[in-house]
């Protein structure tokens, strides 16, 4: 792994070729990644690029079904999941260039890629935290939920706050930019990568990790309250122990809300890579698993669309919905 140049004789001149298999580990978002070793970096960067690939296209699938989706269907769920999905696009497609931005000549490439980055890596937190609160209001509050422009004002949060950050960080940083070419020493190797990422590693624990840890909190404290609310609705019924469906959901919302993101905290002082393989695996195909959870929400709307046409209980088929709309 590395760059390596081939000395060759052609035509009485001596011509250099640089060739680039650098790859990089989709933790570099989040965690210090100087204290990986040569080894590891390549095995996590493979996880990465083909968890990455896969997302960007399931989400790209997402996308493309909710364009031809009837508008009837269209409901505040659903397009929270796409926004989160098109945040998820551009993350993981944008990571993708994240070591061919550095070998171009102009810097100002490297810059736009990772401003691309840093903007959908927020976008994501943001509409993470966005899918909590829309999940609280469904499952806990329940009632008096309405809002005027509930869409339009989670849209101005889930895309306007992180381009504040980023702009903001464009516009206030020094002689020293905080995106472009950022060359990184793995540990144990004197091998040398560059990626086009955020230049200062302050920079890195000054801005996406408060702010993730704010999401991260926020999110806990909801994932907590709506497993209660599940396991409390299960209790309703006549069997007291709690069914695979909600287990299911209870996993499914771990991934929707970014809990897995929180494993970049177990590594924080040391190099867990165990933690490091858990979280690109299951990061870098979060794309995939918002794919089935869009497919397994919007399969069970139209069912319980279907059934309750047919229901003489308004109240006991809505709040069997509030339920039902978040499981497979």
């Amino acid at each position: 792994m590395g760059s390596f140049t081939n000395l060759e004789n052609f035509n009485s001149r001596n011509t250099v070729n640089c060739s680039y298999d650098h790859m990089t580990p989709f933790a570099v978002l989040l965690v210090d990644v100087a204290q990986i070793n040569a080894q590891q970096w390549k095995i996590l960067s493979y996880i990465s690029y083909i968890g990455c690939s896969l997302s960007s296209f399931f989400s790209a699938v997402t996308i493309f079904l909710y364009v031809f989706m009837k508008s009837s269907n269209r409901d505040s769920s659903i397009r929270i999941h796409v926004s989160l999905s098109v945040a998820l696009f551009l993350l993981n497609t944008s990571f993708l260039f994240i070591e061919w931005g550095a070998t171009w000549s102009q810097g100002s490439m490297c810059v736009l890629i990772a401003v691309i980055i840093q903007y959908s890596l927020l976008s994501c937190f943001s509409w993470m935290a966005i899918e909590a609160i829309h999940l609280y209001l469904l499952l806990v509050k329940v009632f008096n939920t309405y809002m005027k422009y509930y869409m339009v004002k989670l849209s101005l949060f889930g895309w306007g706050v992180p381009a504040v950050l980023v702009g903001g960080s464009l516009c206030v940083f020094g002689s020293k930019p905080f995106y472009g070419p950022t060359p990184v020493i793995l540990s144990n190797s004197d091998e040398t990568t560059h990626l086009c990422w955020i230049t200062d590693i302050r920079f890195l624990y000054g801005m996406n990790i408060p702010y993730f840890s704010l999401t991260f909190l926020f999110n806990t404290c909801i994932l907590v309250a709506v497993t209660h609310q599940i396991f409390k609705l299960r209790c309703l019924n006549v069997s007291k122990l709690p069914s695979h469906k909600d287990i299911c959901t209870v996993l499914g919302l771990t991934f929707l809300m970014g809990m897995t993101w929180g494993l970049a905290f177990f590594t924080s002082g040391y190099t867990n890579y165990f933690i490091l393989y858990l979280f690109c695996i299951c990061n870098s195909l979060q794309g995939l698993f918002l794919f089935l959870w869009f497919y397994g929400t919007t399969k069970k709307n139209r069912h319980l669309k279907a059934q309750s046409s047919n229901t003489s209980e308004p109240a006991s088929a809505t709040l069997k919905s509030y339920k039902s709309s978040f499981s497979y």
